[in-house]
């Protein structure tokens, strides 16, 4: 009887922290005002169980987690190009993840969770190619400052 209504008080919080699960969108696009290439908004901030659906609002763009830029034990993710993706997040720290096709372009964007920024060194000394290098500076100073 005890297992029961220790499974019942399990099962009744699982559910009860799903129902405040929320779905973020960010879109990915070919061009925004002056800038190209983009993910919109670049930095999002969830809560672990959020989940983040990204829109293909514009052909030839695809997400992928960027290697050495996710927290310790989460696995890379990489959805197929010119289709919406989703992924939900329960690790917390930070995720950098980037546009295959349009990584050197700077194509790049992150996901914080839970405010954590343990992972911030980490994801700071990737070496971010051609464009991805000065945007990533300016996005990691955001993150940094809380902006």
């Amino acid at each position: 009887m005890k297992n029961i209504t220790l499974y019942i008080i399990a099962f009744s919080l699982f559910l009860i922290s799903s129902a405040f699960a929320e779905t973020y969108e960010v879109q990915m696009l070919n061009k925004l005002e002056k800038e190209r290439n983009l993910y919109n908004p670049s930095i999002i901030y969830v809560n672990s169980g959020d989940t983040v659906k990204w829109i293909a609002a514009d052909k030839g763009h695809n997400v992928a987690f960027t290697k050495k830029g996710v927290p310790d034990g989460v696995e890379l993710y990489k959805s197929k190009l010119n289709s919406d993706a989703e992924y939900t997040f329960n690790t917390a720290g930070i995720y950098a993840y980037n546009c295959t096709p349009h990584y050197g372009l700077g194509m790049i964007a992150f996901v914080i969770v839970d405010n954590d920024l343990s992972n911030f060194d980490q994801v700071a000394k990737i070496k971010y190619p051609g464009k991805s290098k000065k945007l990533a500076k300016v996005l990691l100073e955001q993150i940094k400052n809380g902006s």
